[in-house]
């Protein structure tokens, strides 16, 4: 019940409208039980005045009147309990999908290296709506039932001690079957529960990747690999199943053995003439409304276990530890003249898996560092770090003077604009994509568009810039994408621009377009390039080269190309290249 007690806590907003719907349900439980218990009196009042030469109905009408009012009441009741509920599962709903979403933002990136974003989202999801489910049949059912129990079970104690006790009896028994069964359930569906977070995320990304998945003919092996999952959580299914109804029979024997003996006590109290026949009519609806509880307690403690296995992983994500805080620096003011420093900045991935060691350097205001390196050399780290994606094992980074250690995210990447490698857009409109982070000037965009080298063909669609792009572009060419995020981060207009290999997946035509757009992007901006192609770095004012875990060179292209090393090596191995092609070609 752990989870239950956290749903609770976390729903303290709500709490006055949860104590609204109980106190509802009580008035609504009460009334419920007032007709039945008229109804032996109506009997015996019927048959008293059946018999009787001068009748007199005054006594029957009031009873009937009273039942009536009850059951007026008990609807209006039920109903308000059950509107008020549905509410209350909505607002659940959502602050539970807003404290989720709010803690995914303040989570490390080294969390989402680790995880499979289909996985997280199904985690959510199996969270959020089990416990909304849970809410529901609590308010609607769970609570309402509850109190019509101890209403009934009172009164037939006082009809009858016997029943009483025997009603009281069965509760616990009838408790401690169900509890068994919906734990036993509950280990089975946490093992459930992970293996459909890998087929979920495993959907996610075979649709991602749904070009890869076709174009190397994998789309069976994709299918068996989905299908062998659910195979493998219908068989745990098959065990539930079994189990339960093992259960479900034991149970339901109690119940119908001990209501068959309430029932032998009812009728020998008849025949003893100890009670009269409106009596029995009564005991006999109090034994019933008594019994239907019972039948729902399965139900119950089954969404009791859902809930609890269901948001075990979204209260493990809750517990995790917060790195960030987005809601801080909203006007984050834009350093003027930026300056980077990095002083004996060591990174590591893990315990065995050091990236580079007490590396430093500064780049200044103006000036377009290349960092240059064989794979794996730390050259995105650095922009990982620069971007307080993560925080470097030991040393420190400043900027403008102020250690990062003691200045927000938010600062930091407010004076940063980017362009990625990879396509990095929403499927919504191209404007909303320009000015993404930004409050939307459709002038603004345009200006922006037009200095991406991107306008000719933005003009050119049915939409303009409402034109809709789809998931990551998709309905662009690269080249096309690429010039939408380099006008995005011309929208931006922040001092210090990074481009992480911005034109390596591009054609020739396309670079030399992109090219042109990125010579508008970094005027008088402190500019970071993760490069491959030393065409994309020529003009490059300073070179800082990464090798074998430091910082093996800096200087200008020129100098660096002039001296041995390996900025001079990788330059001579894509000229060599190029040698190549052109003697191919008969051009060279």
């Amino acid at each position: 019940m752990k989870n239950i007690f956290k749903i609770l806590s976390i729903a303290k907003p709500l709490h006055g409208l949860m104590v609204s719907i109980i106190l509802i349900s009580i008035v609504g439980a009460a009334f419920e039980i007032v007709t039945p218990l008229l109804s032996g009196r109506i009997l015996d009042e019927v048959v008293k005045q059946a018999g009787s030469e001068s009748r007199e109905t005054d006594e029957l009408v009031r009873l009937l009147a009273i039942s009536f009012a009850a059951t007026i009441v008990f609807l209006i009741a039920r109903s308000l309990t059950q509107r008020l509920g549905d509410h209350l599962a909505g607002k659940i709903r959502q602050l539970l999908t807003e404290i989720f979403y709010d803690k995914a933002f303040t989570l490390p990136q080294s969390y989402y290296d680790s995880e499979v974003s289909g996985k997280i989202v199904n985690q959510l999801n199996r969270g959020i709506t089990t416990i909304q489910g849970f809410i529901n049949t609590a308010t609607n059912f769970i609570i309402p039932t509850f109190l019509q129990a101890i209403i009934v079970i009172g009164i037939l104690g006082y009809y009858n001690l016997a029943l009483g006790v025997l009603m009281v009896i069965i509760f616990p028994i009838y408790l401690a079957i169900s509890s068994i069964s919906t734990k036993r359930w509950g280990k089975k569906e946490e093992v459930k529960n992970v293996i459909e977070d890998q087929t979920r995320g495993r959907i996610q990304e075979a649709i991602s990747n749904i070009k890869l998945v076709k174009g190397y003919t994998n789309e069976q092996k994709e299918f068996n690999i989905v299908s062998d999952n659910l195979t493998s959580i219908n068989k745990i299914y098959r065990k539930q199943s079994n189990e339960f109804h093992i259960f479900d029979f034991s149970r339901e024997f109690v119940l119908y053995l001990i209501l068959f003996a309430t029932s032998i006590i009812i009728f020998y109290n008849a025949f003893e003439g100890l009670i009269t026949i409106g009596t029995v009519i009564v005991l006999i609806q109090l034994v019933d409304r008594a019994r239907q509880p019972l039948f729902g307690m399965s139900f119950i403690l089954g969404q009791i276990q859902m809930a609890e296995s269901g948001s075990k992983e979204y209260f493990e994500i809750l517990a995790l530890d917060s790195k960030e805080d987005y809601k801080n620096d909203s006007s984050v003011e834009l350093v003027k003249s930026p300056e980077l420093e990095f002083k004996n900045v060591s990174f590591n991935y893990g315990e065995n898996s050091k990236v580079f060691e007490n590396i430093s350097f500064k780049i200044k205001q103006n000036e377009m560092v290349a960092l240059v390196g064989p794979s794996g050399a730390g050259k995105s780290t650095i922009v990982n770090l620069i971007l307080k994606f993560y925080d470097p094992t030991s040393g420190d980074l400043f900027l403008n003077g102020k250690n990062y250690k003691e200045v927000s995210a938010n600062f930091v990447r407010k004076n940063i604009s980017l362009v990625f490698q990879e396509n990095e857009l929403f499927s919504s409109t191209i404007k909303e994509n320009v000015a993404y982070g930004s409050e939307i000037d459709d002038t603004k965009v345009v200006d922006a568009l037009k200095k991406a080298n991107a306008w000719d063909f933005v003009s050119n669609l049915e939409k303009g810039i409402d034109t809709e792009v789809g998931e990551r572009g998709v309905r662009l060419s690269g080249g096309q994408r690429q010039r939408i995020q380099i006008a995005r981060a011309i929208y931006k207009d922040a001092p210090i621009l990074i481009l992480d290999e911005a034109t390596s997946s591009l054609d020739a035509k396309s670079e030399s377009e992109v090219s042109e757009a990125i010579d508008n992007l970094v005027k008088d901006r402190l500019v970071i390039i993760i490069a491959h192609r030393f065409s994309t770095i020529q003009n490059a004012n300073k070179v800082i080269v990464l090798n074998d875990k430091r910082v093996e060179e800096v200087g200008t292209p020129q100098e660096l190309s002039a001296k041995p090393g390996i900025y001079s090596e990788l330059l001579q191995y894509q000229i060599e290249g190029n040698k190549k092609l052109l003697k191919k070609f008969e051009i060279y």
